[in-house]
């Protein structure tokens, strides 16, 4: 792309980065570099780089160009286009078998809630009537997800709204003016209040932290439900309910990066990356607005290794050029 191409083009994509920077900078829509947004433009399918943080968007180049017809080739061929541009978002494949020229990806917290119930076809149904929507169960990210994605639009082509199980919500549509006002409104639909947790015990907290520099009280004081609500610890302890729980499952490091006290509540490890703690963060607010009746569906044993190989490989390769290397957290 040439220099006055490439001018042109940033004029066309600031509505979308500055929608992208707000949709990141809410961590109730997505989670350290979770979520993604791109826009079909003269050619190019301008898509978040992975491992990039959508709150970021109007600091950092986090959107790159691949060329349209290359990618929409590899996924005639059966290929995922990541295979072709390493460095672009693992859900490329997916907004480009989306005929809508602009796509934005969530893992807003009230629609995962919804997405880990087995049950959850019935209740989203009632929910988003209004909606031009389609339902996909749960598979991997890249060429299986963007495949059941055409299979949602053959069954219903002007859909628009796509609730992913286990995953999260796309929404789509011709300017980001639509996009923001639709998530807004899918959003409200599936408001789940978050359950109460009694306080925290800081006291033993902060004596567990004196005792060993490994361990710091979180920021984020909703983490201690973990440690002081029965339901939600037992729901987390319970198995993965969705893919990005996977980066703090890892045994790399032979430990999680935190430590639930029952009763009292949570610390953090000292080498907690600021995405770990983000994912963290996210599923205390999944689990939150989880009752101990829902019907969960977690992630089945296969699911779950496909899942942690997939995730955490990809998500150590990329830490070094990442947030993770920020000194703002």
């Amino acid at each position: 792309m040439n220099e006055h191409a490439l001018v042109a083009a940033r004029v066309e994509l600031q509505p979308l980065l500055e929608l992208t920077e707000r949709i990141g900078s809410d961590p109730l829509l997505t989670q350290g570099s979770t979520g993604n947004s791109s826009i079909k433009l003269d050619g190019n399918l301008w898509i978040k780089a992975s491992g990039r943080w959508m709150a970021d968007a109007l600091r950092d180049d986090i959107l790159i160009p691949l060329n349209l017809t290359e990618v929409t080739e590899c996924l005639r061929r059966g290929i995922d286009p990541t295979e072709r541009y390493p460095s672009a978002s693992l859900e490329t494949a997916m907004h480009a078998a989306l005929p809508h020229r602009i796509v934005l990806h969530v893992h807003c917290v009230n629609t995962i809630a919804w997405a880990v119930r087995s049950d959850a076809p019935i209740h989203l149904q009632s929910r988003l009537d209004s909606f031009a929507w389609q339902w996909i169960p749960y598979v991997a990210s890249g060429l299986p997800l963007s495949r059941e994605t055409e299979r949602a639009l053959s069954a219903r082509p002007d859909a628009c709204v796509f609730a992913l199980g286990n995953h999260g919500l796309v929404v789509a549509g011709d300017d980001t003016q639509t996009v923001e006002a639709l998530l807004t409104e899918v959003r409200a639909c599936l408001e789940v209040a978050p359950r109460q947790a009694h306080p925290a015990d800081y006291a033993v907290l902060l004596e567990i932290c004196r005792r060993s520099s490994c361990w710091n009280l979180p920021d984020d004081d909703a983490l201690h439900a973990l440690g002081t609500d029965p339901i939600s610890r037992s729901i987390f302890t319970g198995g993965l309910l969705y893919p990005c729980q996977a980066i703090f499952s890892d045994c790399r490091s032979g430990n999680r990066p935190f430590m639930i006290i029952e009763g009292r509540g949570v610390v953090v490890s000292t080498s907690i990356t600021p995405t770990e703690l983000a994912m963290l963060s996210g599923s205390v607010q999944v689990i939150q607005r989880l009752s101990p009746s829902s019907p969960l569906r977690y992630l089945t044993e296969a699911e779950v290794t496909a899942t942690s190989t997939h995730i955490t490989d990809r998500y150590w390769k990329l830490a070094s050029a990442s947030r993770l290397a920020s000194s703002r957290r």
